[in-house]
């Protein structure tokens, strides 16, 4: 194929042949080992043992270390500042009249070289009162790797736990009763794991995977005894009573942790959606598979390539995948087509029709 037309990296504008960015590591430092994984991803060495996350195509920053977290264009502009200059040729007409000049979505890759601590994320009406933020920090899990006998995950209470009864383990650091009154569950690649906001939780060392969420930096800690922890700094200022208010009690019945998980199908081709239906208020995902050319419509998006090689195609530009690609497809490059025997994850914001069913802003 003939590319028709020039494009310099970051620019977008209507009808200039725009055409999607290929992003390189953005791995902020963390308080928690890992990110071996991350680097066999991309085919590049791992830069040190605390940079266990890859913030790909991020315009959040980390909370209260900004620009710690903002993605960079190859050409050095922050990805965050090229938005706001054209968010509607970045982000579409409809997308920007509902969430402004922001895409409402944060991708990561994450790789726990050591089991994460418990801890848990405000929702959306919880971080409008207190954080005066639209946006909570709802997220999902997809799959990529595991490593061990049981890689595992933990995801809400399996019984329910009283407020006192939460904030003593918290006082005293009781992680083995924290960890015990959690759902374990053990993964496999493929599998998707949905984490509503307030659900504490909690991943599992050897754990590889892409995580999509609403994009903020928004956590509360209850365990935080051998990590590199404050435990104030866990707490987003507001003092461990009010933080612990958001904190679902309630035990998360089999039902309802069956409806947030979803395993990878055996078989299949074209499109799949990952995530429970639940997630749509917040962020969606596809895993496309491209042997037949696959169509998918015009949307701002986060591209991750998980296996194989391949293409995506749009009128008047192309741009070659392989294993560990991580992309942002501006919203004016417009249809496009994946081909090849690839496999990727697109992660695209929420429509805002989903949207406005949990949005206390709108």
């Amino acid at each position: 194929m003939t590319i028709t037309q020039t494009v310099v990296p970051g620019s977008v504008a209507y009808g200039d042949g725009v055409q999607p960015i290929t992003l390189g590591p953005n791995q902020p430092l963390q308080f928690y080992r890992g990110g071996k994984e991350i680097a066999a991803f991309r085919g590049k060495a791992q830069i040190d043992e605390y940079r266990p996350e890859d913030w790909v195509a991020s315009t959040t920053a980390r909370y209260g270390l900004e620009p710690d977290g903002l993605s960079r264009l190859p050409d050095g502009r922050y990805l965050r500042d090229v938005l706001q200059s054209d968010p509607q040729a970045w982000l579409g007409p409809e997308h920007v009249t509902h969430f402004g000049a922001e895409p409402a979505l944060l991708v990561k890759l994450l790789h726990a070289g050591e089991r994460l601590p418990v801890h848990l994320h405000p929702d959306r009406s919880f971080a409008l009162r207190h954080l005066g933020s639209r946006h909570g920090k709802t997220e999902a899990w997809v799959v990529l790797g595991t490593a061990g006998s049981e890689p595992s995950v933990w995801l809400g209470w399996s019984r329910d736990v009283a407020a006192n009864e939460v904030a003593g383990w918290v006082a005293s650091q009781d992680r083995a009763s924290m960890l015990g009154t959690l759902n374990r569950l053990v993964v496999r690649p493929g599998d998707a794991v949905l984490v509503p906001a307030g659900m504490p939780h909690a991943i599992g060392e050897g754990v590889f995977c892409v995580e999509v969420q609403e994009p903020t930096d928004y956590s509360i800690m209850i365990e935080f005894d051998g990590f590199d922890l404050d435990p104030a700094g866990g707490e987003l200022g507001l003092g461990r009573e009010v933080a612990l208010s958001c904190l679902r009690h309630q035990a998360l019945s089999p039902a309802e942790l069956g409806s947030l998980t979803r395993s990878k199908p055996h078989s299949w081709s074209g499109i799949e959606e990952v995530l429970p239906p639940t997630s749509r208020p917040y962020f969606r995902a596809q895993r496309v598979r491209g042997e037949h050319a696959v169509a998918m419509d015009q949307s701002f998006a986060v591209i991750v390539v998980v296996h194989g090689d391949g293409e995506l195609e749009g009128e008047d530009w192309r741009l070659v995948l392989h294993r560990g690609t991580t992309a942002v497809v501006p919203w004016a490059a417009g249809p496009s087509t994946v081909s090849g025997p690839v496999e990727l994850l697109r992660c695209l914001p929420p429509l805002v029709a989903d949207a406005r069913q949990d949005d206390p802003a709108a």
